[in-house]
């Protein structure tokens, strides 16, 4: 496997899914500055231009969701989602895209301080920090003592958010991001 990558990029994420799920890969870097994400041979890899970018042999994943919903699925001894078949699969699948679909670009107006904007299909940051709350329960993890992919996903917005200076502003959940970062291949971000 290679994970086209740059420490200062969203493949940290997908860095930090691989080191939890303890597979081998090989680093790909890609400078940024010289914009070799939009090279014809990088564009093969991700049409989008961006990282990050995974390659496993014929397969190609970009986007961090996809590349940890892979990551998960290819390596099931890791135990980093449910079975296709366990009852748990499906919030986890909609965790795994919540984190997207509503965490991300929702915390973004919040920090960027953009009003909410109903017809973009996200709901409010104060709402969405309420749902993952109620996900979290009283579990260390999303899942109680056990950490998955969806950590990963929606935790790697919180670290984010913490590493440009903002704060959810809940014990519970700065909590819950202080044991993401705490684990030994947890993302930490400067």
């Amino acid at each position: 496997m290679k994970l086209y990558f740059n420490p200062r990029s969203r493949a940290v994420i997908g860095k930090w899914m691989l080191d939890e799920a303890g597979v081998e890969y090989e680093i790909v870097p890609i400078d940024l500055e010289k914009k070799e994400q939009k090279s014809p041979e990088f564009l093969k890899v991700n049409p989008a231009g961006k990282l990050p970018a995974l390659v496993d042999g014929d397969a190609r994943v970009f986007e961090n969701a996809a590349l940890c919903l892979y990551v998960a699925d290819k390596y099931p001894q890791a135990k980093l989602a449910p079975r296709v078949d366990a009852p748990e699969r499906g919030r986890y699948l909609s965790l795994m895209v919540y984190s997207t679909s509503q965490l991300e670009p929702s915390m973004g107006d919040h920090m960027a301080k953009l009003p909410l904007l109903p017809q973009r299909g996200w709901t409010e940051y104060a709402q969405t920090l309420d749902a993952v709350e109620r996900e979290l329960g009283d579990g260390p993890y999303l899942f109680g003592d056990w950490f998955t992919a969806a950590d990963v996903m929606i935790g790697s917005m919180f670290i984010y958010q913490r590493m440009l200076g903002g704060s959810t502003g809940r014990p519970k959940l700065e909590a819950y991001v202080d044991r993401l970062q705490a684990r030994p291949k947890g993302l930490k971000l400067r």
